[in-house]
């Protein structure tokens, strides 16, 4: 698998590549379906169509009434209602069947399929259904044949299970599921999203959910089952990569961003959108919820960090700034205190901000009222922070220049209280035990180490996939 430095920088900088969803309301586009000259094409046309607004239920993870459609021949193969189509015969095609209708089966609960994109389907049926995926993008990847790594994957996410025994790993369309100790890989949770861009585990850690996708085709929120390692239900959202996926902490919503400019809401027991936040400027990189869960928190690269209430989507408060300059560049990570209504926030300017949540008196012009406190500055940008159980301390990872940096601060007194040393690249993905004394770290180098956080040294270095070396031909 290449990692090329554009991938890695969506990856990592501007945040990481991703997403995409399924039996939720999926956000289509709305723009007709290419019609180029000639037979109507597979390829082009019509698999990005299911891929947007089909794929979510029926892919190799999670094959709704055993149909898969990722690809030419697993939607001819059709699942348990019988072949997918019959080429020439569209009135005797169960694709469809599915699709038309007073009330179609499918995209299930969500909006149709447009009259143009129905059309086109029929059209392409009725033309003999060729197959014209080029051989070398044909979908080889599923649970069953897993992605091959030719070189490390950049890392973008981590994050500790609830319990403190697996820490999950974004990979290249999986999710990797490692022993804590960094003692061996527990699971491979192989997915359709190309990019992995969050990571986080329910309160009861029953859920691990991912946000990601495929660059300008989708975007996804994958909900899996980490006891039985399979996928639970996903969620296909936007025509692009979403961002920051975070639970309530009682575990029943799940918000996250997207680069549409949006930030969503999820019910998580079902993955139906209750929400969706338009308030924003650019991409939203990071969500959180209050304690109490009547509101969400979304950062920006628009340099934002907004306040709306749950219930309504009613936007509160810029709680940042609102001053021109104020703040110098756009916002990439975000943390909520883990006891209190308190925020962390990282970017463009290298410097970990503390900032309250609530503002208590009315806003005045050039005022950054809300803010508690900075820190020291990093080099370069900050790209994900988190809190220790307790929220006494936090880690903070950055990149620029092709190299990174990781500080653990004490959040009251804001000293800084060690520099955890060897990351020769970009740091992207950082990460508390539940336990707080140890610390995981991932980025460009695709190597996962973890730190003992009380003292600040290394414990365990590790490449989390086998990278097989390519072969030169002769």
């Amino acid at each position: 698998m290449k990692r090329s430095a554009q991938t890695l920088l969506c990856c990592a900088a501007a945040v990481f590549l991703a997403g995409r969803t399924i039996s939720i309301q999926v956000c289509r586009a709305d723009d007709k379906p290419a019609e180029p000259a000639g037979p109507a094409s597979f390829y082009r046309q019509v698999r990005p169509v299911l891929q947007r607004h089909c794929t979510g239920c029926h892919q190799p993870a999670k094959a709704g009434g055993k149909l898969v459609l990722t690809t030419y021949a697993t939607a001819k193969a059709g699942g348990e209602q019988g072949t997918g189509f019959e080429a020439g015969k569209p009135d005797d095609s169960l694709l469809i069947e599915f699709i038309t209708g007073e009330k179609p089966a499918m995209p299930k609960n969500a909006p149709p399929l447009t009259k143009d994109q129905v059309a086109l389907i029929s059209r392409w049926i009725t033309e003999g259904a060729k197959d014209d995926t080029p051989p070398e993008v044909q979908d080889t990847i599923s649970p069953e044949s897993p992605p091959v790594y030719h070189s490390p994957p950049v890392i973008s996410a981590v994050a500790y299970s609830p319990d403190g025994q697996l820490i999950a790993v974004s990979g290249f369309r999986e999710i990797l599921l490692h022993k804590a100790d960094g003692s061996g890989l527990a699971a491979r949770l192989v997915g359709r999203s190309q990019s992995i861009t969050s990571l986080a585990f329910s309160p009861d850690g029953k859920l691990l959910a991912a946000t990601g996708g495929n660059p300008a085709l989708f975007g996804e929120v994958q909900f899996w089952n980490v006891a039985e390692k399979k996928l639970e239900r996903s969620a296909t959202v936007t025509t692009d990569t979403v961002f920051g996926g975070r639970f309530s902490d009682d575990g029943t919503l799940f918000a996250f961003g997207g680069a549409d400019n949006s930030a969503r809401i999820l019910r998580v027991a079902d993955a139906e959108q209750i929400l969706k936040f338009d308030a924003h400027a650019d991409w939203v990189m990071a969500t959180t919820f209050s304690v109490d869960k009547k509101y969400m928190i979304t950062i920006s690269r628009d340099r934002s960090m907004k306040l709306s209430i749950v219930e309504t989507g009613q936007f509160v408060d810029n709680i940042t700034s609102i001053t021109p300059g104020a703040l110098k560049g756009g916002l990439m990570a975000l943390r909520r205190h883990p006891k209190k209504d308190e925020l962390l926030i990282g970017g463009s300017d290298g410097e970990p901000k503390l900032y309250k949540m609530i503002r208590t008196q009315a806003r005045q012009i050039g005022d950054d009222f809300n803010k508690l406190k900075g820190y020291a500055p990093m080099t370069g940008r900050i790209f994900s922070l988190d809190f220790n159980a307790d929220g006494t301390k936090f880690v903070a990872g950055s990149s620029t220049g092709g190299t990174g940096m990781v500080r653990i601060y004490g959040t009251e007194d804001a000293k800084l209280l060690h520099e955890l040393k060897g990351h020769a690249r970009g740091v992207f993905a950082v990460g508390f035990s539940p336990d707080g004394k140890h610390v995981v770290t991932g980025g460009f180098e695709g190597k996962v180490r973890i730190f003992d956080a009380e003292t600040g040294s290394l414990e365990k270095e590790f490449i989390p996939v086998t990278v097989t070396p390519t072969v030169a031909a002769n």
